[in-house]
């Protein structure tokens, strides 16, 4: 059979389900979900297959109005990755507020060749209606090619958009090998599942301003890996919160990013973290390049 292969680019405004519709396509994850808004940091490739077709998800930061450098770089990565895409896949979040964020988006793609696709996301916990309503007026901001439903937590209505997905990619051999699902390397994989994690723990405790560095990663004789990382915070007070009393909570942290390193590599993880704090640790530009960021001025 023909091998396809294409590129198609997943934006949004932040926390519009972009990197959970990215996991769903590709069957598993790839990308670190949490409910703290702008939690994707960077471009990410993940490969979905549907028989004889490769279809490469570019997951990209939300696009929202950038304050800081780090904000910067994240919505130049997201504008930067449609260069090469075969189609734009616009997420909006059917069950938030309408907010200004959303038109920032069109805006920023009205004018693009691109192939254009709405997807509503969480039509399950939208009235029907409202869902009608907000496809209609976005159908009339920005002419789409098609608008989809989805549920990307659920599965719902994915299938559908996959298949067609694949229908569209052109001819032409796959990028990837078949068994992989990611161009992300494994040492940035792991500081990503590391900071979900101190994103889903600690919820609002801790700022924004928190990265997680790989600073070694290395195979042991026995086929284990073992991984040493640097978590950045930028005062004092988080450092504690991070460690938790007596210590618990960064062991807890250790304990779950372990465990689902684990299973994601399929191989025994020594993970050992260490936090360290760092007032503009977002003013480095080896943290960038670390992230596969770029450095904007």
């Amino acid at each position: 059979m023909t091998q396809r292969c294409g590129f198609v680019a997943v934006v949004g405004a932040p926390n519009a389900g972009k990197s959970t519709l990215v996991n769903a396509l590709v069957g598993q994850k790839v990308a670190i979900v949490s409910p703290k808004a702008q939690t994707t940091r960077t471009r990410l490739m993940g490969v979905a297959m549907e028989g004889e077709t490769q279809i490469v998800l570019i997951d990209t930061p939300g696009i929202f109005a950038p304050a800081r450098r780090l904000d910067r770089a994240m919505v130049a990565a997201a504008w930067g990755s449609l260069e090469q895409a075969e189609a734009i896949l616009v997420m909006v979040d059917a069950a938030a507020k309408p907010t200004g964020r959303v038109e920032r988006v069109l805006d920023g793609i009205a004018n693009r060749p691109e192939k254009k696709y709405l997807i509503l996301n969480k039509v399950d916990l939208t009235r029907k209606d409202k869902l009608l309503t907000l496809a209609t007026d976005l159908n009339a901001k920005l002419t789409f090619d098609e608008t989809f439903f989805i549920a990307a937590s659920s599965g719902d209505g994915v299938p559908e958009l996959k298949a067609h997905l694949a229908g569209m990619m052109p001819e032409g051999p796959w990028h990837f090998p078949e068994d992989e699902v990611s161009d992300a390397p494994e040492r940035m994989l792991a500081a990503e599942i590391t900071r979900e994690q101190l994103y889903r723990q600690l919820h609002e405790e801790l700022p924004y301003q928190s990265t997680v560095e790989t600073e070694l990663f290395r195979m042991r004789p026995d086929g284990s890996a073992e991984i040493h990382q640097q978590i950045y915070v930028a005062r004092d007070n988080q450092r504690a919160i991070v460690l938790g009393k007596g210590g618990a909570r960064i062991k807890e942290i250790g304990a779950r990013a372990r465990a689902e390193l684990t299973e994601l590599m399929g191989r025994k993880v020594h993970l050992f973290l260490h936090v360290k704090v760092k007032e503009n640790w977002d003013e480095d530009r080896s943290v960038y390049r670390d992230m596969g960021l770029d450095w904007v001025d």
